[in-house]
């Protein structure tokens, strides 16, 4: 079990590393293209799948379960495009744009965003749980290792944006 997860964690972290770190010379960050998420997220359901070697009956639970993983990653996408075109907007130096903020506005984008973000959730955990369900215990262990594991590496990469950020300000 153990030579699996390290296996699919180093794939995982392989298929991240890029993305995570992907500078210009400029010391900007790169914005990922949508053959990079594609293939972070065909990464990240490998590594999944792997990890749970599913049994032959368990497999028919499996193309719900990655259909949805596909749907969350692809609304996530658009979800980051929008938010870095609204940055790149503000930043561009206009500042009737920082002026004529309307919160309304942000309001419901950011309800509607997080509208999205509860469906695809919801509809996640319903494709997870009929195979769930017939996990066996060391199935089980193996995914809550990995959500641990992605629970922590997101924390990670939150705080490395969030420093990035305070950078950008301090010499901005």
């Amino acid at each position: 079990m153990l030579k699996i997860a390290a296996a699919g964690m180093s794939a995982l972290f392989l298929a991240v590393s890029p993305l995570a770190y992907a500078q210009e010379t400029t010391g900007k960050a790169v914005a990922p293209s949508s053959a990079d998420w594609g293939a972070l997220t065909d990464a990240r359901i490998n590594v999944v799948k792997a990890a749970l070697q599913l049994t032959p009956e368990q497999e028919k639970y499996w193309p719900a379960v990655e259909d949805a993983i596909r749907a969350r990653a692809k609304n996530r996408e658009a979800r980051i495009s929008a938010a870095a075109s609204r940055v790149r907007e503000l930043r561009s130096g206009d500042l009737s744009v920082l002026r004529d903020r309307d919160p309304v506005a942000f309001l419901h984008r950011r309800a509607d965003a997080l509208a999205q973000r509860a469906a695809d959730l919801k509809k996640l955990a319903d494709a997870w749980q009929p195979l769930y369900q017939t996990l066996n215990p060391d199935q089980k262990r193996r995914m809550a290792f990995l959500a641990v594991l992605v629970m922590h590496e997101m924390g990670n990469a939150i705080e490395q944006r969030r420093l990035q950020s305070e950078e950008e300000d301090e010499a901005g």
